[in-house]
């Protein structure tokens, strides 16, 4: 068994990529942008290079127009890196729960040739660790012929799904460079503290919490440190579970699986975050296909999904990851949580979006966008959340439903709402 890294040049590691090869991306902040920006230059010698991945961070270089007979972006989700790419037609966008996507690697649907990743140093024993990102990742290596890994001494030893033996890996480059941070705090506005509180009033203690990407899920961490004995079984976690963890409030004390760990496929955030799991065996990074599914989710009581959205119309559809035609994020792991929780005994899903966007637009609207995509179903709703307070719509009619949104909807809104649910539903009082 090999233990000590024989580091190859980057020319030399990515040899092994030809023309038509799918290669996945580690992303989130274990998104390895050394390689990519090595992969950019072996571009003249390459065509119909097929890139897949979920969220990444920073400029990878390879999304911009002079690429694009060199490499085709196939992303599973859309992040701020490749948006204009995927608007522009220059990238296609795959909708998929995001506890599936290990399935389309491993049963042939999307066979990876090549996976690029970006690791810990290794260990005595010759083990680097998938760090901040385990998520789609632990799958994509299993599956992949070739797997090139950036060796960061800066990634955290993370425990759980994460380890990767040096002799599983085609190709080891190293690349001492600073991970992607996140400061979702100081982005927050009032509307979304506003939105924490009334989210923090849902939660009983002894709760599991799943929290979705962003400012709102931040807030929410920021009101609960009344709470007692709470527990995270989520697909990703940032900052704001540090202080409780250490505090206790965080102690997953009553989860019925994972006791006493707290349970995460990504993490992403600031250097406090990453400083506080590296080898803390109290946090675990597991495989999607099994934090993300809804029958190991709904084992733990009290279940409370915290996720975001873009828009919600009078019936209680959820728009969550575009703005009419314009694709702005991907389904993610929103109706894993959302059906998990459902069937949680005392679990709670919840949706939470400000009443208006920065720019004064109205978010909950008689109609969904022309070309809006339903991530969440108006059969699947319970709760949404505004600054104005808590709709609870799941065993209600349309007309219940278009009264109880209308209510936490921006006052400046109210009217106009209540004349489309007068207009369409014919009774409203």
């Amino acid at each position: 068994m090999n233990r000590n890294p024989s580091y190859q040049s980057p020319p030399e590691a990515l040899s092994v990529i030809q023309s038509g090869m799918r290669v996945f991306v580690q992303g989130s902040a274990q998104t390895p942008l050394f390689l990519l920006k090595a992969l950019a230059k072996e571009a003249p010698r390459l065509r119909d290079v097929e890139l897949v991945f979920i969220t990444v961070q920073g400029d990878i270089e390879i999304d911009k127009p002079v690429y694009q007979d060199h490499f085709h972006i196939n992303c599973l989700f859309v992040s701020d890196s490749v948006r204009e790419a995927v608007h522009e037609g220059r990238a296609d966008f795959i909708p998929a729960f995001l506890s599936d996507i290990p399935d389309l690697f491993s049963k042939g649907q999307l066979p990876v040739d090549v996976a690029l990743i970006q690791v810990s140093p290794p260990d005595a024993h010759g083990y680097c660790s998938l760090g901040l990102s385990v998520d789609i990742a632990r799958s994509a290596v299993n599956c992949s012929r070739y797997v090139i890994a950036q060796v960061n001494p800066n990634v955290p030893r993370t425990h759980g799904d994460s380890l990767v033996h040096i002799d599983d890996c085609t190709h080891l480059v190293y690349a001492d460079e600073p991970l992607p941070q996140i400061d979702y705090s100081l982005k927050t506005s009032q509307e979304e503290l506003m939105i924490g509180r009334h989210i923090a009033s849902l939660i009983d203690d002894g709760s599991t919490l799943q929290l979705g990407i962003g400012t709102i899920p931040d807030a929410v961490l920021r009101s609960l440190h009344q709470h007692k004995d709470l527990g995270i079984h989520t697909e990703m976690c940032s900052d704001g579970i540090v202080d409780l963890i250490e505090s206790g409030v965080i102690n997953n004390r009553h989860k019925k699986i994972h006791p006493g760990k707290t349970v995460t496929g990504f993490a992403i955030g600031t250097q406090k975050l990453y400083s506080f799991v590296h080898d803390n065996p109290s946090i675990v990074f597991l495989d999607i296909d099994y934090v993300n599914d809804p029958r190991v989710i709904s084992r733990n009581p009290k279940v409370m999904a915290i996720n975001s959205a873009i828009e919600v119309d009078l019936t209680g559809q959820v728009c969550a990851d575009s703005i009419g035609t314009y694709q702005y994020s991907g389904i993610g792991g929103q109706m894993d949580f959302m059906r998990g929780a459902a069937l949680s005994e005392g679990g709670k899903p919840i949706i939470a979006l400000t009443s208006r966007t920065k720019k004064g637009a109205n978010r909950i609207v008689p109609f969904l966008k022309e070309g809006a995509g339903v991530v969440t179903t108006r059969g699947h709703i319970h709760y949404v959340v505004t600054e104005y307070g808590v709709a609870y719509l799941h065993g209600r009619n349309l007309r219940q439903r278009a009264k109880a949104l209308i209510d936490i909807a921006h006052p400046d809104d109210r009217e106009m709402l209540e004349r489309a649910s007068v207009e369409r539903f014919k009774v409203f009082s």
